[in-house]
């Protein structure tokens, strides 16, 4: 497979995990009973993003070797034959 495609492809699933991940943890403005003045009580109280993108990263990389093992199985070439 092009290395362009490669990363087109991990490209895609990064902003699809993010997707996943950015709600975990988010503790909101309301809960903690902190509400800024001028603020919307449900915005977060700290985003942890560079957390999350670490994390993300991580998990698209592993998403990214399932799929390319998938891709590259022999019994799954034969089967798609």
């Amino acid at each position: 497979m092009p290395v362009g495609s490669l990363i087109a492809i991990y490209f895609v699933l990064w902003w699809l995990c993010l997707f996943l991940v950015l709600p975990f943890g988010v503790r909101t403005q309301s809960d903690t009973g902190e509400v800024v003045r001028g603020t919307e009580a449900g915005a977060p109280r700290r985003s942890g993003m560079l957390v999350k993108l670490v994390v993300n990263s991580v998990l698209t990389a592993l998403v990214m070797a399932v799929a390319l093992w998938v891709l590259s199985n022999p019994l799954l070439q034969e089967y798609w034959r």
